[in-house]
């Protein structure tokens, strides 16, 4: 059963750094997109970085660019996405979600929410 669990949220002070973590049960990440999605309190779901199969293209959400990093390891089936110099306004339930995708652009794949499979999500809480 294709499945994906996230790890790594929790509660740091601004300016801090967290590294989540989307382990793909039975994934190929060669042949996958994944995206990292967010949704805070009475918001709309929002990409935040998606890595499309193949070349391991990237795409970044304006919010997040430059303060975050994703990045994938195959050998683990593990999509990590590191957050730097957070800010409260980055305060979200995060998701990861997969979609097979061959042939598309990893900006495409964050322009919307309509993936196969999604994550339980991991709860991100900037505050000091």
């Amino acid at each position: 059963q294709l499945q994906l669990v996230e790890s790594g949220g929790g509660l740091v002070q601004p300016g801090g750094s967290l590294r989540l973590s989307c382990a793909a049960s039975k994934f190929n990440l060669d042949y996958y997109a994944i995206g990292w999605f967010r949704q805070a309190p009475g918001k709309e779901r929002e990409g935040v970085s998606c890595i499309i199969g193949g070349d391991g293209s990237t795409y970044y959400g304006d919010s997040v660019k430059g303060r975050f990093t994703i990045s994938r390891d195959n050998a683990k089936n593990t999509v990590y996405l590191q957050m730097n110099s957070l800010k409260p306004e980055d305060t979200a339930v995060y998701y990861c979600a997969a979609e097979m995708a061959l042939v598309t652009t990893a900006q495409a794949m964050c322009s919307h929410s309509d993936y196969d499979y999604w994550g339980q999500g991991t709860q991100v809480t900037v505050s000091s």
